[in-house]
């Protein structure tokens, strides 16, 4: 009868339910033995997916064993697929208390967002009235391990605290929901910050190519082209003789910086654990940041680098 009293919080992600990030998660908020956690996430990668939603076809829910849960499914379909299905009643006995998406590898800040299959996790929660956050962490290749995963959500734990606090209460804020952005040097991170929205943005364009070969894979950060797509991803034999092949590549001239201190990707870059509101309309971001303002000094700082 103890798991009745505790709250529920369901994760899910974009970077697939076997992501490193999901997994550090769930061990993090299972080892607390505080809360009961369902996970609800794509099967595979759906990183840069955006707000997307299956329509024209039904999707499938796989039931899979990870150790702590509750319960947990491998979907077919998009982040907002995930969080749709596991808020509805339809697949989980119980509606979570929160929503939390994450932790995606690559940061999503400024108008990354817009793009982001992580934090649409998180939006369609809020959507639908359930408190919700999402979270990433600032990988980067040769500087991070996945042992950083565990490190960021050890470092989150306290905001997710404090959020089921302010539920448990009824004093949580219903107009927007959180975009957590934890810095690469997580262990020597300086703090929580409250941060806007920036204007930051990786550019990107298009080149042509022969074969698919040619075409490298976007990372889930989108900043990076890693290993070539799998045939599974893509399938060559199925483009005509006369059709014409794009992939994706980064541009020179990395993401622009802000010059306002509440920036988010500036903030990140500069080591704060950056906490933006994100809301659906401009004067509910307004309430909100004057709400997360007061109730960000009171969450406990972030572990320490000798406590993590």
């Amino acid at each position: 009868m103890e798991s009745e009293k505790r709250a529920t919080i369901m994760i899910t992600n974009d970077d697939g339910i076997d992501a490193a990030g999901l997994r550090a998660l769930v061990n993090v908020l299972v080892s607390t033995n505080l809360y009961n956690i369902q996970v609800c996430a794509p099967d595979s990668e759906k990183s840069a997916v955006s707000h997307s939603i299956t329509w024209l076809r039904p999707v499938c829910a796989k039931k899979v064993e990870i150790h702590g849960t509750t319960a947990a499914y491998a979907i077919s379909g998009t982040p907002a697929d995930c969080t749709s299905l596991g808020i509805s009643n339809s697949l989980f006995p119980t509606i979570a208390d929160l929503v939390v998406s994450g932790i995606n590898m690559g940061s999503n800040c400024g108008y990354h967002i817009v793009y982001s299959g992580t934090v649409a996790g998180a939006r369609e929660a809020f959507l639908n009235h359930i408190p919700s956050i999402s979270i990433s962490y600032d990988w980067v290749k040769g500087k991070s391990s996945v042992h950083d995963f565990t490190l960021a959500a050890q470092a989150c734990l306290p905001i997710i605290s404090a959020l089921l606090v302010e539920i448990k209460n009824h004093r949580y804020s219903h107009n927007c929901f959180l975009n957590v952005d934890v810095p690469t040097n997580v262990a020597n991170n300086k703090g929580y910050k409250l941060t806007k929205q920036g204007k930051s943005i990786v550019k990107m364009g298009w080149k042509q190519v022969t074969s698919e070969a040619e075409g490298r894979k976007m990372s889930s950060d989108m900043t990076n082209a890693t290993n070539t797509a799998s045939p599974a991803e893509f399938d060559i034999s199925s483009v005509l003789p006369e059709s014409l092949l794009f992939a994706r590549e980064v541009r020179p001239g990395g993401a622009k910086l802000d010059h306002d201190d509440s920036d988010d990707y500036k903030s990140l870059q500069e080591g704060y654990i950056t906490v933006t509101p994100l809301a659906a309309i401009s004067h509910a971001e307004i309430e909100c940041q004057n709400y997360f303002k007061d109730w960000l000094p009171s969450v406990s700082e972030p572990p320490s680098s000798s406590a993590l």
